[in-house]
């Protein structure tokens, strides 16, 4: 009987999962809207989506997940899969699976991008990190979150833009029009920036929304601003980056100096292709291709083709 391989890609609001054929034709696929990180509920929440797709993925294709499990063979790649623990944590629960192994997420980013073969990857996004697989050698930098991390990230850039527009609403240094409409956001008033940072709205409803669905606990104090909502100021960058904005040049040689630092690491350990993934890296990619050459590459396929490819490459022969 023919095996079959299931692809999982996991995220920080939705769950997508795709089963297909031993020569890795689609038979089905489902999404549930869920988060679906390692680290919500100490993987509960992942678990609870995880299981929920297979159910419907083989009720999709005509299949019984009882039986046809036991064939099937499985890859994860799951957000907040960059903890070693919280990997083997999640590998350990039971699944109606043959055999499963979970990766970080960008493990299927970069196996779909370059479709198995060689080659690294930068997830530019709201938050950030690389990968790269050369010469059989996997080799992982970045993704060490917003607080310590993700420096190439939309969500690094949107709080720089924030404190260089609270520095000239202070005349600390020279502002700009981008400036200038980052502080209309905020009723030009430093007080009103700093109480959405401490206290964000969309922040708060989040968790309250979440603990209604059993996801979280009840928000018992202020709630921060996250990473997305520092990101949301990505466009209104770009907007004034294409008007020739003074400040928006100095934040995209900002971004350019944190991408530098990624793509040389990756040059120095022998990739030959570096695909570039995430909302903020498809808006980068034409300035990215202008600056390192043909080295830059439009993934070929997505992160959950990139799960089942790797299902296939690890369990193809088991």
């Amino acid at each position: 009987m023919q095996k079959l391989f299931l692809g999982v890609d996991g995220g920080g609001t939705k769950c997508r999962m795709r089963l297909a054929s031993e020569s890795l034709e689609p038979l089905a696929e489902a999404v549930v809207a869920a988060p679906s990180n390692l680290q919500v509920r100490n993987g509960d929440a992942a678990y609870s989506a995880v299981n929920d797709l297979i159910a419907e993925v083989f009720d999709k294709a005509g299949l019984d997940p009882e039986q046809d499990g036991k064939r099937t063979y499985a890859c994860f790649g799951m957000a907040g899969g960059r903890m070693k623990s919280a990997r083997e944590s999640f590998v350990r629960r039971e699944f109606p699976l043959a055999r499963l192994s979970v990766f970080d997420d960008i493990d299927i980013a970069r196996a779909g991008a370059h479709e198995g073969e060689d080659g690294a990857v930068l997830n530019i996004g709201t938050g950030s990190a690389g990968l790269g697989v050369m010469n059989g050698e996997r080799h992982q930098v970045g993704g060490w979150g917003f607080l310590v991390g993700d420096t190439m990230a939309g969500a690094i850039l949107g709080r720089e833009l924030l404190r260089k527009a609270l520095r000239a609403h202070e005349h600390l240094e020279p502002g700009s029009p981008l400036t200038e409409a980052v502080m209309a956001e905020f009723d030009n008033d430093g007080d009103t920036m700093m109480s959405w940072s401490f206290n964000n709205p969309d922040a708060y409803a989040e968790m309250e929304e979440l603990h209604k669905d059993g996801l979280s606990p009840a928000p018992s104090g202020p709630v921060p601003a996250r990473p997305a909502d520092y990101g949301r100021f990505v466009p209104l960058f770009f907007e004034y980056y294409d008007k020739g904005d003074p400040v928006a040049a100095e934040l995209m040689a900002f971004e350019l100096q944190a991408v530098d630092q990624y793509v040389h690491w990756f040059m120095a350990r022998g990739a030959k292709a570096i695909a570039i993934v995430g909302g903020f890296g498809e808006r980068l990619f034409d300035i990215l291709v202008d600056r390192y050459g043909d080295v830059i590459v439009r993934p070929k396929s997505a992160p959950l083709q990139g799960a089942v490819i790797l299902a296939k490459q690890l369990f193809g022969d088991a």
